[in-house]
């Protein structure tokens, strides 16, 4: 058996359509999400237009000392936010959820969306956690831009939030970014989202962000402070993608 970790990204949602379209003839594929609360509500959507599109029912993994599945619950009760090894909210809901689903089902393999520029986050990955994982966008030479336009190329709409410039479908106001231009960014795109991150931080004396080389509060960052540029997408629709219809 094979399970497919489905975070409601472009990577992992071609990674799922791949790993069905290359095995499900043989092998039993299990697509399975980790639901956070704070995901932008259209991550929902994309979900069911890929349940869709791959033709599996996308399963939900979840840790039931979180009911509420809510990164600002986890923070809550930890007392904590984010450290150089991570954070807990990762911790809780998405690697002790991913644990509990395992034990429980005993899959052989793993998919997870690292694509090729990410190998080395994969080769980490499979030295620390899991050595049973199949490389599928990788082994296919794909970038995140691949990805992107081969949903688009299949009239699959990612979600919204790489519309409004994030680089990723993960939680808005995530607590591992400490670049000034992500945090304005949200500031900018989300400002109830930043300011519930700033009051939360400030009370459990949490310093996201990193300015001229200086660990900050949130409600400390200047409006106008930059750090490197977010990397979005870019791609083309031609005959790159004709060649990828899933």
């Amino acid at each position: 058996m094979i399970a497919v970790w489905f975070s409601c990204g472009a990577a992992s949602a071609v990674a799922a359509a791949l790993t069905v379209k290359k095995y499900a003839h043989k092998e039993e594929v299990r697509v399975i999400n980790n639901p956070i609360l704070e995901e932008d509500e259209d991550n929902r959507r994309f979900l069911h237009d890929v349940q869709d599109w791959i033709g599996v029912k996308i399963e939900s993994a979840i840790n039931n000392k979180y009911a509420t599945q809510s990164c600002v619950d986890v923070w809550e009760k930890r007392k904590f936010m984010s450290g150089p090894m991570g954070a807990p909210c990762t911790i809780e809901l998405k690697k002790n959820a991913r644990k509990l689903w395992e034990q429980e089902n005993n899959p052989d393999w793993h998919v997870l969306g690292f694509t090729v520029e990410e190998r080395k986050r994969h080769e980490r990955f499979i030295l620390t956690e899991r050595e049973n994982v199949i490389p599928v966008l990788i082994d296919e030479g794909l970038t995140k831009d691949d990805c992107y336009a081969i949903l688009k190329s299949n009239h699959i709409d990612p979600p919204r939030i790489y519309a409004q410039g994030y680089p990723n479908a993960n939680c808005i106001g995530c607590v591992k970014a400490t670049s000034p231009t992500y945090w304005n960014h949200v500031r900018n795109v989300h400002p109830n989202i930043f300011n519930e991150r700033a009051e939360q931080s400030r009370r459990l004396g949490a310093k996201l962000v990193r300015y001229k080389g200086e660990r900050l509060y949130l409600d400390q960052l200047p409006a106008d402070a930059k750090g490197a540029p977010m990397k979005g997408l870019d791609f083309e629709c031609g005959l790159f993608c004709e060649e990828w219809k899933l």
